[in-house]
């Protein structure tokens, strides 16, 4: 299995194969192959910084020789006519390097900002805002990582990292009972240590997890006044996870019930981009 810097170079490779090709012919024709330059990364919309460190991943890849300066970090408040970084270096270098850098640090600056207005929301409660695995084909790790730097958790990052039992696998496997059992036996015959996590729909069915003895139940598209219920039911056996069609409007509801997780697919699969641009310095 790869590493997360393997995708991520993975992701670069692609990301410069399909835009830059054979070669940027307008820059090549254009600007001398000696011609030296510095551009910065201006912000445009008041927001949360998230990609810098990607961003000196793109610029490395591109152009070892170009240099970056950071004045901003990854994390940070910022507001329009802040200066993140400037990079300086062969112009046909950060002219060729451009598009690719805005394109992944404003959709991780935009995931970063949304996230940080949920997680405002839950202020003052234990609860913590999840994503999911909605994310944008091979730009997972980028948009999980901006998740982080908003201050919401990551929950599994894939397929491979969590047993998680919907209820199509509660159906199939023929109850949570078997489920959870088939799940505990694959995981000794495979030598993994995975937590399991499984999906409810009624109090029935959390009755049956806790008897199963699972690490996480997710309460799927209960309404504040069920999730209150079985919080109380549970009482603290386990971690509780609040899921299904939660929006910022309705968060502190669910938090105020005293819930451990909300996943929130929006965080990643709906956010318009930070406004930035990457202008030359004369």
């Amino acid at each position: 299995m790869k590493t997360k810097d393997e995708l991520i170079d993975d992701l670069l490779n692609l990301a410069f194969a399909e835009d830059v090709g054979d070669g940027d012919h307008t820059t090549l024709s254009t600007i001398p192959a000696e011609e030296q330059g510095r551009q910065h990364l201006i912000v445009k919309e008041e927001g949360i910084l998230a990609g810098v460190e990607i961003a000196r991943k793109v610029f490395e890849k591109f152009d070892p020789q170009l240099k970056m300066t950071v004045f901003i970090e990854d994390g940070s408040h910022v507001k329009p006519g802040d200066i993140a970084f400037e990079v300086e270096g062969s112009v046909r270098s950060l002219l060729q390097t451009e598009r690719v850098m805005l394109n992944i640090m404003q959709r991780m600056s935009g995931i970063a900002t949304q996230t940080a207005k949920y997680q405002q929301k839950l202020e003052g409660l234990k609860t913590k805002v999840l994503d999911t695995r909605k994310t944008t084909p091979g730009m997972r790790m980028l948009e999980k990582e901006a998740v982080r730097i908003g201050g919401g958790c990551n929950h599994r990052i894939g397929l491979f990292d969590m047993i998680l039992i919907k209820d199509n696998h509660v159906d199939f496997a023929g109850g949570i009972p078997q489920a959870v059992s088939a799940a505990r036996k694959y995981l000794a015959e495979k030598g993994k240590d995975l937590k399991i996590e499984i999906e409810v729909r009624n109090e029935d069915e959390i009755r049956q997890a806790l008897e199963a003895g699972v690490d996480r139940i997710m309460l799927d598209n209960f309404t504040p006044e069920r999730t209150r219920e079985a919080v109380k039911l549970i009482h603290g056996r386990t971690e509780i996870e609040s899921s299904g069609g939660i929006t910022l409007d309705t968060l502190r509801s669910y938090g105020e019930c005293g819930v451990d997780f909300i996943s929130v697919g929006a965080l990643t699969h709906s956010v318009k981009g930070l406004d930035m641009s990457f202008k030359a310095m004369k």
